[in-house]
């Protein structure tokens, strides 16, 4: 994932465009996209500061999110259900959920199913 640039170079691409030059000057002096420099003189007038907003995250689990009951009971009544068990369940419901999604809603909640082989 790329990083964000510096607050430090935003100041300097700003402060170049309230010094009278234009947004696409500015940005080629500073070597930024011109849509970039537009954004943060933008985001300057409208928020007030052109820190960075936060990048990456988790954007996708309220979808599984909602059907946590379900999940949860079909994990309660066959405490030996697999991932892909689970999700041909949630299909049959007309839920689309694959097994990374499931992984990830039980790696949330610290749940661990684990296979053991049988000591005999």
């Amino acid at each position: 994932m790329t990083k964000a640039l510096s607050v430090d170079l935003r100041q300097r691409v700003v402060a170049a465009i309230d010094g009278g030059l234009s947004c696409r000057q500015a940005a080629e002096r500073y070597g930024v996209s011109a849509a970039s420099a537009i954004r943060w003189r933008t985001r300057l007038k409208e928020v007030g500061d052109i820190v960075p907003k936060r990048q990456g995250g988790d954007r996708k689990s309220q979808r599984i999110e909602a059907h946590s009951q379900l999940i949860l009971d079909a994990v309660t009544a066959k405490p030996d259900i697999t991932l892909a068990e689970l999700r041909d369940l949630l299909k049959r419901r007309g839920i689309s959920a694959g097994i990374a999604s499931l992984w990830r809603f039980f790696q949330r909640r610290k749940i661990t199913l684990k296979k053991r082989q049988r000591m005999d």
